[in-house]
């Protein structure tokens, strides 16, 4: 299984599991949760910060954050 952090720019993932003691409640507010459709919009050069769409939130993660995120690619 593939965390958030291994997709590539555009290409899109469901959210599968993460842990709820790592992943801020505020970032579940907005949509992330398991079933919810991610797209990577764009990535820093150094792979931090991840800029993405949860559903039709558009937010930005860390890396340290996006690896605790595990997805199913489509």
């Amino acid at each position: 299984m593939k965390t958030l952090d291994t997709l590539s720019v555009n290409q899109k993932g469901i959210i599968s599991d993460f842990d709820d003691k790592i992943i801020p409640l505020k970032l579940i507010e907005m949509g992330c949760f398991p079933g919810s459709e991610v797209t990577i919009i764009k990535k820093s050069i150094l792979g931090c910060p991840i800029y993405l769409k949860i559903n039709d939130t558009y937010l930005s993660i860390r890396k340290e954050l996006a690896i605790n995120i595990s997805v199913e690619t489509k």
